[in-house]
């Protein structure tokens, strides 16, 4: 056996194991503020990173993954087409790119305005399932942040409401930095709240992608069903 075919095995290897101790840090946050492990989704941030990473972690039984440039995640879904991938979309949106997020993912997670939700329900083939979307939220009102404002969001869910071929499943976040978890979870709070109050309207709203490797504690204690993992599975980004 070549030291190449060494070295991947034990790189294949720790990538599995990243993942087992996720999922119990996941389950030990669920015990501790009572939830059910089974209302929390792990999905894997792949960006910069190569398929063969992906194809270690699907081994392993992680089959949800996220991406953040178009072109970069078009080469890895060619790539790994042999594998039954959910594919997520988590990056800035070009009107430009939608026909190919349409075509080409099962989630969008960063849709921010009404130009966005209808290019994709315009584009998405009719021989493909409804797309699930998510809007972002700017929840820290960053200019540098994609994101719509609270105040636009009510009137924005009813308009992408009508539209066919998309399905709106919830809100993102990516909040900024905080350095102690309480600070961590005012902010996540804050956009269970949003959900909560549109679930009054919309009920089939399920779906909060929210926590990243550095706050999923927070994310966990504040309602979120979906985190978006990276560094912790596949190592610091190149």
């Amino acid at each position: 056996m070549s030291d190449k075919t060494v070295s991947s095995a034990t790189h294949s290897a720790k990538i599995a194991e990243n993942l087992r101790l996720i999922h119990q840090q996941i389950e030990a946050y669920c015990q501790r503020y009572q939830r059910s492990s089974q209302e929390v989704s792990l999905l894997a941030v792949s960006k910069t990173k190569p398929s063969s990473d992906i194809r270690a972690a699907y081994n392993a039984g992680q089959h949800s993954f996220a991406e953040n440039y178009l072109q970069e995640a078009l080469e890895k879904i060619d790539e790994l087409s042999d594998l039954d991938i959910e594919w997520h979309f988590i990056g800035a949106i070009q009107s430009n790119k939608t026909r190919e997020l349409a075509s080409h993912f099962h989630w969008v997670h960063s849709v921010d305005r009404l130009k966005i939700a209808r290019r994709l329900s315009e584009q998405r083939p009719e021989s493909l399932p409804e797309l699930n979307i998510c809007l972002q939220i700017n929840i820290s009102h960053e200019s540098s942040k994609s994101g719509t404002d609270i105040q636009q969001l009510p009137g924005l869910v009813e308009d992408i409401m009508k539209l066919p071929r998309i399905k709106l499943r919830g809100l993102m976040a990516i909040p900024a930095k905080a350095d102690t978890l309480a600070e961590q979870r005012a902010v996540f709070a804050q956009m269970k709240n949003l959900l909560q109050q549109l679930q009054q309207i919309h009920p089939d709203l399920d779906t909060l992608s929210m926590g990243m490797s550095n706050d999923l504690e927070a994310a966990i204690a504040e309602g979120s069903t979906l985190l978006r993992i990276g560094t912790a599975i596949f190592g610091a980004r190149t």
